[in-house]
């Protein structure tokens, strides 16, 4: 029974802060979408802040296992690696909570939330070096350095996905794939 309420509050909270935000959640209002006493709450988590950990944590998990789908053994570094970074960012653009957490920061500037926008680009460039390394180790791409590899590629695919829309048409995934090959891969020399 109480794994159940553990489920139920993390339910209710990540409910919460994907409706309301976090600054706005309250622990009062999480008690009342779960359906249990606000005391039930503090029996699993310390505060909101800990509930709140503990949501992100999952989320990143989710984020990975999306990226992970996607991966296909048998295709190239470049097709793996541009296939995770698309899901990765069109979950993080459909998933209710991180659109309210992203709105939050450029509109309130909330220390929490902007600590977990740190986090989620952490684990996502975590995950990029090391798909990098073990295409440095299998011969797929010239060694480089893993960490400003994964941060270039991670903005690239940014600006591609949500700064570019902001002006222009928005790229479809062949189109970004494409760039992504030119700028990345292939270079724009003419050789």
């Amino acid at each position: 029974m109480a794994v159940d309420r553990k489920t139920l509050i993390i339910e209710a909270a990540t409910k919460s802060f994907s409706l309301f935000g976090y600054k706005a959640t309250t622990m009062d209002q999480v008690s009342k979408l779960a359906n249990v006493g606000k005391g039930t709450i503090y029996n699993f988590f310390k505060n909101k802040e800990e509930l709140f950990d503990e949501i992100i944590s999952s989320l990143i998990k989710e984020m990975k296992d999306a990226a992970e789908e996607v991966i296909e053994p048998a295709n190239s570094f470049y097709e793996n690696v541009n296939a995770a970074l698309f899901r990765i960012l069109e979950f993080r653009k459909e998933h209710q909570l991180t659109i309210k957490l992203f709105q939050e920061e450029q509109e309130m500037g909330t220390p929490a939330v902007i600590e977990v926008r740190k986090r989620l680009e952490e684990a996502i460039l975590s995950y990029i070096k090391v798909k990098i390394i073990e295409a440095v180790e299998k011969g797929e791409i010239k060694a480089c350095d893993p960490e400003l590899t994964a941060f270039i590629m991670l903005q690239l695919y940014v600006s591609l996905i949500f700064d570019w829309e902001q002006r222009h048409k928005p790229l479809d995934k062949d189109e970004i794939a494409k760039l992504f090959e030119l700028y990345l891969f292939q270079g724009l020399s003419p050789r």
